[in-house]
């Protein structure tokens, strides 16, 4: 499990969103609450205007860790700030000091919650999951759960995310200091989309219902402030923080006015104040395959929806089986000498309608890119699709899975996946809606794909084959990247 070396770290905060179970997190402190910490509980001053006066801690939860190693590997300063050690060196000194951490106030209000560093003092909704330790998936998870968890509806497919997501008798999605936290259901592996779909629906019904009997409300003998909270929610019933604002503003006044049957309806229904942010999460064989019908209705409804994929490029969760995300080459089961065809761009295929919202991420290469697409797409007033390349133990990566973050960085490297964004809203603004976050490929793809038993494996039992292959999976993605280019460059 990791040692937090205080005397080395920057207090970036990226060790803690790279943690796929949420057993690292940062801490900031009073000095009166380090005068009442344990002995060992080590802490330096805070970095930035915002945290002057504050101590700063990373605190590691060595029973919950999974001793992947990610938050190591990625530490970006000059000295490691994280060293891992034997699990018996570390639980007599850092169980006492997690215990002591947790009973901390959460200071999330001090540093910009859209940032990097700032939505990593924000409580994962989502810790201590059952995901393999290294997994590619639950860091995008958490980190969405970070930014938009308190008022999150998630319609998740069947598949892996299913799986660390609400296998009983624990269910790791949580609730934060005020008690809201993400509403979770599992759908087919089927109807994801349409899923969350109907919700959505029947929510935005339910909305315009409650918009109704705040007019009725309004033009008729109810207190002036009331009124006035009214019409602050209805300007702003559509802003996720404008809504609360003025929702929590209604939530103290109604109580007060019990013998007015119109308003005690209206606060009945004070769960729809706060506008909800609806999400998909779906694998790729779910989004790909299976349920692909259902994502492209509900994309093109253009209704205000967020799929999130975590793509793995195999169906993982039944064992491995080639999807249509599967690219060329990679053996998989039912593609044992290798997959013949090209990997589906379902990415193209959604750009192509023009007003859905549509990103490909990697956490590992570029979480500054990671921030801006989850933060555009969720507050584009239409349909999102974020396709994340989540490295998975059905890759065989010869590193181990301690370096999934930086197999991703790799991979966008290498060119094997781009990273993109194309924002709709760019388009009404006379802006081409396509951005190319990557840079040129650089030479190193067939090095890439040797480092994962996926592509190497074939060397061995197909040699001519995989020769021939690997040839051609060159060819393609290439050819993908300079597409995107031409795009994104366009006038």
């Amino acid at each position: 499990v990791p040692e937090w070396v205080m005397d080395n770290c920057i207090q970036c905060n990226q060790c803690a969103m790279v943690c796929p179970h949420a057993a690292i997190r940062p801490v900031i402190l009073t000095d009166e609450e380090l005068s009442g910490a344990p002995q060992e509980f080590e802490s330096k001053p805070a970095i930035g205007k915002e945290l002057k006066g504050y101590h700063f801690r990373v605190q590691v939860n060595t029973l919950d860790c999974m001793g992947c190693g990610n938050c190591a590997d990625i530490c970006p300063a000059k000295k490691p700030a994280l060293l891992m050690k034997p699990i018996d060196t570390q639980t007599p000194v850092q169980v006492p000091n997690h215990e002591y951490a947790v009973k901390l106030p959460i200071r999330d209000d001090l540093v910009k919650r859209t940032s990097v560093k700032g939505s990593q003092f924000y409580q994962p909704l989502l810790e201590f999951s059952g995901a393999c330790a290294g997994c590619g998936e639950t860091p995008y998870a958490k980190l969405i759960t970070q930014l938009f968890g308190e008022r999150m509806i998630i319609g998740n497919a069947t598949g892996c995310s299913s799986i660390w997501g609400g296998s009983a008798p624990a269910v790791p999605y949580c609730v934060n200091k005020d008690g809201f936290g993400p509403t979770w259901g599992n759908s087919l592996f089927e109807d994801p989309a349409e899923f969350t779909y109907g919700m959505f629906l029947g929510e935005m019904q339910e909305r315009s219902k409650l918009a109704g009997m705040m007019q009725e409300a309004m033009s008729s003998d109810v207190p002036q402030n009331v009124k006035d909270a009214m019409s602050g929610w209805l300007e702003n019933m559509k802003d996720p923080d404008g809504s609360r604002k003025y929702g929590d503003q209604l939530k103290a006044l109604l109580p007060a006015n019990k013998n007015n049957a119109l308003l005690n309806q209206i606060n009945e229904m004070s769960k729809l104040f706060t506008k909800k942010s609806y999400w998909v999460f779906a694998g790729d064989g779910s989004a790909y395959d299976i349920s692909f019908g259902g994502i492209d209705h509900v994309l093109a409804s253009g209704e205000d929806i967020n799929v999130f994929v975590f793509d793995t490029e195999v169906y993982s969760n039944t064992g491995g089986q080639s999807s249509k995300a599967t690219p060329t080459g990679s053996v998989a089961k039912f593609a044992a000498s290798g997959k013949k065809t090209a990997k589906k761009d379902m990415g193209a295929m959604m750009m192509s309608y023009g007003y859905i919202y549509v990103a490909s991420v990697a956490m590992g290469a570029n979480k500054k890119q990671l921030m801006n697409a989850l933060i555009e797409a969720e507050s584009y007033d239409g349909p999102s699709l974020i396709m994340s390349y989540a490295p998975c133990i059905n890759h065989g990566i010869k590193k181990g899975m301690g370096k999934t973050q930086e197999e991703m960085k790799l991979a966008v490297s290498s060119g094997y996946w781009p990273l993109y964004r194309f924002n709709p809203q760019l388009k009404a603004e006379g802006k081409n809606p396509l951005i190319l976050d990557s840079k040129e490929p650089d030479g190193t793809l067939q090095e890439f794909l040797s480092g994962e038993v996926r592509y190497s494996s074939l060397e061995k039992t197909f040699p001519d084959e995989s020769k021939k292959l690997r040839a051609r999976i060159e060819e393609e993605l290439m050819e993908r990247y300079k597409a995107i280019k031409i795009k994104a460059a366009a006038e």
